[in-house]
């Protein structure tokens, strides 16, 4: 497989380096292929291929969107069932795009299924019957134009061809670049538990720089495991834990119509298979599966359009969760909020404003908000024993935690978020010629 790094490389790049990312290497049950379809003028990766040899339990999440991308469509009515395969596409959305784009995805499926079928009978002692229905897809970039199916389908027979049952960081790495549309940099996580005396691994891959926002965003999300778990298991972990992940993130406040997080469990690790959520040993899988989610959100958020700065808001001391989820997204999606801290000003006067438009009743008198390590106000005032010189460096952070505490009950929400810079409007004003 020849690796082409050029837009990890890049003078874009936000000067990141292979190093950065942690060493995701083999998980077994897994395939990883990735190829260009032409889809980019000048060419790039563009296709990706996870394939499961024998077949990985999932569960998937998508958008809340009333509108809807045809892979979404074509992803619901596949059912409770086994996948085999996974292909993504960057660069088209497949959405509104009507009847031509549902049967594209048709015609992509029958071309790969019998093009993995030969492949089974070649490298399998118990070959797999793989049908179209098998196959999953993901599909992200511009809304609206014509799905470029026959480029895709006659991509297929080479990303069947470089299939490799091994993978190593550089082709997690190629594979997360492959997927990436406006995105800066490629997302990958990973993490390790034991259940019982067997080793199990997490590991996901995302994209994800514009368009953010729940129920999710223009999100893809991938997360890949050896633990045999049941389906049902599956879901309710993905359900359950999608909430203060990807769904606690917002770049811009705009929902897409293709995103999409899922998780696939091959249960090549063959330890006890996991059917029950209150087992203690799904618990253990739990912790590590939402900070996998958690890592992944939080890298879409920071690598947000034209981002310089990767912000927290963290409302404590609330009545119930739910008005903190709201305060906080009333804060996280103001564009004052987002362009003061663009501007490294601590202009808490606007997160004040944010507070107050979420319409949650509140005591104004009881709220104290930090910024950093900094009270800029507490008891319905400013702090006049704040260092504003001190906050002022603090602003100079390329990671700002603005914490409210409203001191009406013990509940919390946490949500993720970025600042708004003029590159915001540079990048948007101009997407389709630039995709």
């Amino acid at each position: 497989m020849v690796l082409n790094f050029n837009n990890l490389f890049g003078s874009e790049s936000k000067n990141t380096k292979l190093s950065d990312f942690q060493d995701l290497d083999h998980l077994n049950g897994l395939a990883l292929s990735i190829t260009d379809a032409k889809l980019y003028n000048p060419s790039r990766d563009d296709l990706v291929l996870f394939y499961f040899r024998n077949g990985a339990n999932y569960a998937s999440v998508y958008t809340k969107s009333t509108i809807v991308s045809e892979n979404i469509k074509w992803n619901k009515s596949i059912g409770n069932k086994k996948v085999m395969a996974l292909l993504v596409n960057t660069r088209n959305a497949n959405a509104f795009t009507g009847k031509a784009g549902y049967e594209g995805l048709k015609k992509i499926a029958e071309e790969l299924s019998n093009q993995l079928n030969t492949k089974q009978k070649l490298d399998e002692e118990k070959p797999e019957k793989i049908k179209a229905k098998d196959i999953m897809f993901g599909c992200t970039g511009t809304i609206g134009e014509v799905f470029p199916t026959e480029k895709i389908k006659n991509s297929i027979s080479d990303i069947v061809e470089k299939i490799k049952y091994n993978q190593n960081k550089y082709i997690w790495t190629k594979a997360a670049l492959g997927i990436m549309t406006t995105d800066l940099v490629p997302k990958l996580a990973m993490e390790e538990c034991k259940i019982g005396n067997t080793s199990i691994k997490i590991y996901g891959v995302a994209k994800g720089s514009g368009m953010i926002y729940p129920n999710m965003a223009t999100t893809l999300g991938y997360v890949f495991t050896d633990a045999k778990i049941s389906q049902k298991v599956l879901k309710k972990l993905l359900s359950k834990n999608i909430e203060t992940t990807f769904n606690a993130i917002s770049c811009d406040g705009d929902t897409s119509t293709n995103d999409m997080v899922s998780v696939f469990a091959t249960g090549a690790a063959n330890n006890l298979i996991i059917k029950n959520i209150r087992d203690e040993r799904a618990k253990i899988f739990e912790k590590s599966f939402h900070n996998v989610l958690l890592n992944l959100a939080k890298r879409v958020a920071a690598d947000g359009e034209g981002a310089s700065k990767f912000i927290t808001i963290s409302v404590n001391k609330a009545k119930d969760e739910k008005d903190a989820k709201k305060i906080a997204f009333s804060i996280a999606n103001s564009p004052l909020v987002k362009t003061a801290v663009a501007g490294e000003d601590p202009n808490w006067g606007r997160v004040v404003m944010g507070i107050g438009k979420s319409t949650e009743k509140i005591d104004k008198d009881k709220i104290s908000i930090k910024f950093g390590d900094f009270i800029v106000a507490e008891n319905g005032s400013e702090n006049p024993d704040c260092d504003k010189e001190k906050l002022l460096e603090y602003m100079k952070w390329d990671s700002i935690l603005i914490e409210i505490n409203l001191n009406q009950g013990s509940d919390i929400f946490e949500c993720y978020t970025c600042d708004f810079t003029h590159d915001y409007i540079d990048i948007n004003a101009d997407y389709n010629n630039s995709t």
